[in-house]
Formats: C-alpha cells, sequence, structure tokens
C-alpha cells in the first residue's frame, strides 16, 4: 500500500475544492503502469477544463467516487512507479495529462513515442489526451526545459493548430486577427504562430495587463477592453469568455466580424453565444495528421515549438510550489484571475 491524496473540486462550483487523502494498493494488473505524478504547470487552460468539463468530458478522463465532485487535468511529467510492462520499467519520465494527485494507474498500449492509456473509461474520450510520451523518445524534451515544457507545451500545441486552421482558411478574408485575453499563454503563442502571415494582430487586455502585453512584441496593436477597435474585416479569438466584449465588438464591426472564435475560457461560464463557434483543437490534429502524416506533424510542429521557446523563456518568471496545498492555492489564484501574466506556477508533487 502507498499513501496518495487527491485534490477535487465541485464540478459546480470551481472555487470549492477538498484534499482527499487515501492508502492504495500497488498491486497491477496485465498492461499496467503505477505513475506518480511530479512536475505540472498550472494555467487559465485548466480553468477551461473545469468550465466546459462536461460538454468536452474533460471530468471522465479522472473519476473520482465524490459526487458531484471532479478532478481537473492537468499536464505535466510523472515517473514510473512499478509496471508489468518490460518496456516501460520504473523510473521511466513520462510526459502527458495528469490529475491533480499522486498518483495515476493507466493500461498502457505502447506506441513508437511511449504509450496510450486504453482504460475503459477513457476508450471514447480525444486521443490527443491519453498519449504519454517517454522522455528518453521525445525529441522535443530538453530536461533544461521542463518548466516550459508544462507550462507552454500543451497550450502551444492549441495555439498552433488554431493558427494553422486560420492560415488553412485563409482567415475567411480577414485582413486583421482579434484576440481577447491578450496576455494569456495560450493567446500570446498563437500571436507568435501568426507573425508573418499577412495579417494585423490586435491584443485585447486588461488596463493593468497593457504593458506587459506590449512588451511582448507579438501584436501590432495593444488595447484595453473598453478601447475601439479599427473597422475592417476580422476574425475575432476570443479567449476569455466575456459575453460583454463579445457584444462590444459585434456592435462595433458589425458584417466586418467576418468570423468569432471561442477557444478557452478565464471567466467561470461557457458561452453558449450562435454568433461563436467554438475550436476544439483535436480535431484540427487528426485532419493535419492525415494531410501531413504523424511525422509530418511531428517536424512541423516541433519547428514552430522550438522558435517558440527560444523566447518564451524570457518573458515569464517561474514560480515554484509544492504539494497539495500549495496547488489548491495556485488553483484559487488563476481561477480568480488573480495570476499575473508575468509569471507563470509550477508545482512539484
Amino acid at each position: 500500500m502507498i499513501s496518495g491524496w487527491t485534490v477535487v473540486v465541485d464540478r459546480g462550483d470551481l472555487t470549492k475544492t477538498e484534499v482527499l487523502h487515501d492508502e492504495r494498493s500497488t498491486e497491477l494488473g496485465d498492461c499496467e503502469i503505477l505513475l506518480r505524478v511530479s512536475h505540472v504547470g498550472l494555467t487559465a487552460n485548466n480553468v477551461t477544463y473545469g468550465v466546459i468539463g462536461d460538454l468536452i468530458g474533460y471530468w471522465r478522463f479522472f473519476p473520482v467516487d465524490a459526487e458531484g465532485r471532479g478532478v481537473i487535468p492537468l499536464w505535466g511529467f510523472a515517473d514510473v512507479v512499478d509496471s508489468t510492462v518490460d518496456a516501460i520499467p520504473a523510473g521511466t519520465r513520462v510526459y502527458g495529462y495528469l490529475p491533480m494527485a499522486s498518483h495515476l494507474v493507466v493500461r498502457a498500449k505502447l506506441t513508437s513515442s511511449g504509450f496510450v492509456d486504453t482504460a475503459d473509461h477513457r476508450a471514447e474520450l480525444p486521443a490527443v489526451y491519453n498519449s504519454y510520451l517517454v522522455t528518453s523518445s521525445d525529441p522535443a524534451y530538453d530536461p533544461q526545459q521542463e518548466d516550459l515544457q508544462v507550462l507552454y507545451r500543451p497550450l502551444f500545441m492549441t495555439s498552433f493548430l488554431l493558427a494553422d486552421q486560420l492560415a488553412d482558411n485563409d482567415f475567411h478574408g480577414a485582413k486583421t486577427v482579434v484576440i481577447s485575453s491578450a496576455s494569456s499563454k495560450t493567446a500570446f503563442g498563437t500571436a507568435q504562430c501568426l507573425r508573418g502571415k499577412g495579417v494585423r494582430l490586435v491584443g485585447l487586455t486588461s488596463p493593468r495587463n497593457v504593458e506587459f502585453t506590449k512588451s511582448l512584441g507579438l501584436y501590432d496593436t495593444v488595447l484595453p477592453y473598453d478601447a475601439a477597435v479599427d473597422v475592417e474585416p476580422s476574425v475575432y479569438l476570443d479567449f476569455s469568455g466575456s459575453s460583454d466584449v463579445r457584444s462590444a465588438l459585434h456592435d462595433r464591426l458589425g458584417s466586418s466580424l467576418v468570423k468569432d472564435i471561442s477557444i478557452g475560457l478565464t471567466q467561470q461560464k461557457a458561452s453558449s453565444d450562435p454568433r461563436s463557434q467554438f475550436f476544439f483543437a483535436p480535431e484540427q490534429l487528426r485532419k493535419r495528421s492525415a494531410d501531413w502524416g504523424p511525422q509530418g506533424f511531428a517536424e512541423r510542429f516541433g519547428e514552430a515549438w522550438r522558435s517558440f521557446t527560444a523566447q518564451a523563456g524570457g518573458w515569464v518568471g517561474i514560480e515554484r510550489h509544492s504539494g497539495p496545498e500549495e496547488l489548491v492555492e495556485v488553483w484559487q489564484s488563476v481561477l480568480s484571475g488573480k495570476a499575473n501574466p508575468d509569471t507563470a506556477d509550477v508545482i512539484t508533487f
């Protein structure tokens, strides 16, 4: 038996949390691996998992026996504690989708880069979230950049795919891309991918984040939310979920707003506005994997990732935390919108 813990949140009120402690059996079945969660990042992206958890199925990845509560997924690194899979022995370090918990048991099916979790409850969920990369087989892995990977890689995958989808559709005829929550990591990752693509990039952010957002050097124009944008053919990328910002843009731009796309929600409610189309990254991933092949996709993403990480290390400072109690503190801070854009939170377990 091993001592473990899980942080659960109230699915109806994400501010309500509890740390559950338990004793777990180390007995494993065929093809099972016991992971000890080691190092994770926590950003506004994780808030999105909770806000639209029922819509996309995020609550189903790490089910918990606690009625009305669930486990928020995180991206990070874990170490194999025990394994019945010879190719994945104890001591192997992996990167992937992990729970707010000390341990995770997966049922592994080997792949060229690691394994996928084939547990019954994950069978119908998007494959991208079920894949785990063995660090020794991952060409993008750099042990000196684990902080950047846990913070940015899952977000940057969304950024890369979103920018690619826009370019693939010739920006729907727009000349300008307006990006809300422009100081957020997924937003400025998207801006970085769109640089040099022939469109003007306008970042919208709160007044307190204007200077930081300008300092990134990624946007052609940075405006506070209450400023008026120029009336020209535009695509709106909504990373904030604010109905007020959306309505103001529609009122201002009218028919010049040719596309309205929702990506993430830093506010605690899901948008059901019919004017907006929801972007789901796994769909574009499936398309491009078919278009380019897995190796072709990996090469294109790897090139974009290296370009991004060459700059990202200087954009934010890393704040380090440890253990379940500090994890909860970071969750509450990010959830309330109090987290500073020029810092990022990593937690070791």
